[in-house]
């Protein structure tokens, strides 16, 4: 017959804190189920406790000027020199 204690366990750190996740007796999947689950509620808490943005901004926060707009066309638009290639 299979082992049934808890085999399954895990240290997370997040910033200066640690948490430790043992799992519920059962099978190995159970446990590692059982794991994960524990896991999240631990850094959904986190989250909340230390206001982390949910989501990030892909564009940046600060206005790029139109001069700077201007040259980082330019640069687009140059077309990149090919080297030759010697015989």
């Amino acid at each position: 017959m299979e082992d049934q204690l808890p085999r399954v366990k895990a240290t997370i750190r997040l910033g200066s804190e640690s948490f430790s996740v043992r799992s519920k007796s059962g099978i190995l999947s159970e446990q590692l189920i059982s794991l994960k689950e524990r896991s999240m509620e631990i850094l959904k808490d986190y989250i909340t406790r230390h206001n982390a943005p949910i989501d990030v901004p892909d564009e940046p926060l600060e206005e790029i000027s139109d001069e700077e707009e201007e040259d980082e066309k330019k640069c687009l638009d140059k077309p990149t020199k090919k080297s030759k290639k010697q015989k």
